[in-house]
C-alpha cells in the first residue's frame, strides 16, 4: 500500500505500529487525532514529501526510490539520520539491555547463558556507539562543511586539501554493517540458550531485535545510497573548481 498524503496518519500507524518510532523522528507524537499527514506536516512545519518518501521506505522495502531521496537537501537528510541516532541511543538500546536484563535475573538455572547474552549485546552496543560516535564527529560535520562552502561560495584550500585527505569514498569503505552482528544474536537467543518456560520474553526480544535490524538497514542504505553519492557530487564540484 502506498502512503499518499491526504491518509488519516491515525490509519496508517495502526496499519503498520512500527512506524511510530519513525515519526517521532519528526517530532510527531501519538495524540493527533484524525488529522491527515499533509494536515500534520503542515501544522508542525514538516516537508511532507520528505515524510511520506521515509515512511513509505520502512512501510514498503520495495518502495525506496533513490533518485527521488537524492533530490531532498543535505541538511534535511543529516537531521533526520542524527535524530535516528538518537532514538538507538536513548530508546532502543536501553530497552533491549533491560530486557536482556529482565531475563537473566528470571532466570533459575543457567545463569551463564544469559550472563554470556549480555557479554554480547554490551560488546555490539560498545561498537554502536563508536560508529555512530564517528559519525556525528567526523562524517557529518565535513559533509555540512562541504555543503555549506558551496552553498555559500566560499570554498577554501583547506577544504580542498581536506577532501584529497580524507573523502567521503573513505568513509564509505570503512563503513561497517553493524545491524549484520544482530543476527548472530538471534542465533544465541534461537539455538544456543537452554530451554526455558518463559518463551514469551524471548519472542519479545528476538522482536525488538528483527526492529533494531530492520531500522539499521533502512539507516544504511539512507546513508550508502543516498547521502554518499550526494556528497561525492560536492566532493567533485569543489574539486573542478
Amino acid at each position: 500500500m502506498l502512503l499518499e498524503k491526504d491518509m488519516k496518519l491515525a490509519d496508517i500507524i495502526i496499519h503498520d505500529i512500527s512506524l511510530v518510532p519513525v515519526i517521532s523522528r519528526f517530532g510527531i507524537l501519538l495524540g493527533f487525532g484524525d488529522e491527515s499527514i499533509e494536515g500534520v506536516c503542515k501544522k508542525k512545519s514538516i516537508d511532507i514529501d520528505f515524510l511520506l518518501t521515509i515512511l513509505n521506505a520502512f512501510h514498503d522495502p520495495q518502495y525506496l526510490d533513490k533518485k527521488y531521496l537524492q533530490s531532498f537537501s543535505v541538511d534535511l537528510l543529516i537531521q533526520y539520520l542524527r535524530k535516528t541516532h538518537q532514538y538507538y541511543l536513548s530508546n532502543k538500546i536501553p530497552e533491549i539491555e533491560c530486557l536482556i536484563d529482565k531475563m537473566e535475573l528470571e532466570s533459575t538455572i543457567d545463569k551463564s547463558s544469559y550472563q554470556l547474552l549480555q557479554k554480547f549485546f554490551k560488546d555490539y552496543k560498545t561498537e554502536l556507539v563508536k560508529h555512530i560516535d564517528r559519525e556525528e564527529k567526523v562524517v557529518y560535520p565535513y559533509v555540512l562543511e562541504l555543503n555549506n562552502a558551496i552553498a555559500n561560495d566560499e570554498i577554501t584550500s583547506s577544504l580542498i586539501e581536506k577532501i584529497k585527505k580524507y573523502s567521503i569514498k573513505s568513509y564509505e569503505e570503512e563503513h561497517d554493517n553493524v545491524e549484520e552482528k544482530l543476527t548472530d544474536l538471534k542465533n544465541i537467543i534461537i539455538k544456543y540458550l537452554s530451554p526455558s518456560q518463559n518463551q514469551q520474553s524471548r519472542f519479545r526480544l528476538l522482536k525488538e531485535l528483527t526492529a533494531l535490524e530492520k531500522d539499521l538497514a533502512e539507516h544504511a542504505i539512507i546513508e550508502d545510497l543516498i547521502l554518499v553519492p550526494k556528497v561525492e557530487l560536492l566532493e567533485k564540484n569543489v574539486l573542478i573548481s
